[in-house]
């Protein structure tokens, strides 16, 4: 195999892009598409399938206890409301956590800092004063009282 042939770029001489550096992963991808296809394949061959399907076998079975009633039962809003605040401030985080890194960060491009710095600093303000609206709101609403 023959040496890849230098490049130059603004960054300065590079070598020449390789196919061959990504066989593993093209391996790898093949690797776990044979799984996927060969365990679905299993699942549906007939020596693998339960021989004798009786009643008892084919009841539904929920947490070792037999099930009661109709599966159609209806939730209390609560659930819901606390699963929305629970995702507002997961993507709170998710906005936090790399504006943080950014600029806090040892080493970080003080240009960034110098143009962007005050602008960002703001909008992250008013972002976690929307959160604490949003927050003051539920709090008023009651969602936070479990009955």
């Amino acid at each position: 195999m023959a040496a890849p042939v230098p490049v130059p770029t603004a960054a300065g001489v590079e070598p020449a892009f390789e196919l061959a550096a990504y066989y593993p992963i093209l391996v790898y991808a093949g690797v776990v598409v044979a799984f996927g296809v060969g365990t679905v394949a299993a699942s549906h061959l007939n020596p693998l399938k339960p021989r004798k399907p009786t009643r008892v076998k084919q009841m539904p079975y929920e947490s070792g206890m037999d099930p009661v009633g109709t599966a159609r039962m209806q939730f209390d809003i609560k659930f819901y409301l606390i699963a929305i605040l629970f995702l507002v401030f997961d993507v709170e985080l998710l906005f936090l956590y790399p504006w943080a890194v950014l600029v806090f960060a040892d080493g970080g491009d003080p240009t960034w800092r110098n143009v962007f710095g005050w602008v960002v600093f703001w909008e992250i303000l008013v972002f976690l004063a929307t959160l604490a609206i949003g927050y003051v709101y539920a709090w008023r609403k009651g969602v936070f009282r479990w009955r």
